[in-house]
């Protein structure tokens, strides 16, 4: 259906159907109707309309059978409508749209869960320490051995004696 005009043709067919089956079509039998969508052939003899139904399996079933008694009608409305030598024929087919998006909604809402359970075990068993950065660790000898020097050089500076000048006299 890469041709425009084929394209068209469907859009239009959309409208028609979905204005018929919300003003003309007196059906106790039809339920709740939505045109998700038509595909109309590259020839426009054949018009592919795809629903989908509110409710039960029952509810989709009388809604199936009252699409197709009412059929002629309908064709005959699009006829009309479009102005065109050759009509296509209708044909209705549920829409499969809602059961599959229904299944995925039930596909993510499982990963979801298991998204969860994993991040609850993730808290409960961390595999590390409580602070995971790396930080200098003093080693008992040398910061005594430090601490030594330090206090050697505050008794020389109490001497007198500067260590760190040189005299160049000599």
């Amino acid at each position: 259906m890469t041709n425009p005009r084929v394209r068209k043709i469907a859009d239009r067919i959309q409208v028609i159907v979905a204005e018929m089956l919300e003003r003309r079509i007196k059906d106790p039998r039809l339920g709740f109707v939505t045109v998700t969508d038509v595909r109309v052939t590259g020839d426009s003899q054949q018009a592919s309309i795809f629903y989908t139904v509110l409710g039960t399996e029952e509810e989709l079933a009388s809604t199936a059978a009252a699409l197709e008694s009412a059929k002629g009608v309908i064709r005959s409305e699009v006829a009309k409508q479009l102005g065109m030598r050759i009509v296509p024929s209708l044909t209705f087919i549920p829409d499969a749209l809602p059961e599959s998006a229904r299944a995925l909604d039930e596909v993510l809402e499982r990963a979801r869960q298991q998204d969860e359970e994993v991040a609850a075990r993730r808290v409960e068993a961390y595999a590390g320490e409580a602070d995971p950065y790396k930080k200098p660790r003093v080693i008992e000898d040398e910061a005594d051995e430090d601490e030594a020097d330090e206090d050697e050089a505050d008794e020389d500076e109490a001497d007198g004696i500067d260590l760190d000048s040189t005299d160049d006299r000599a």
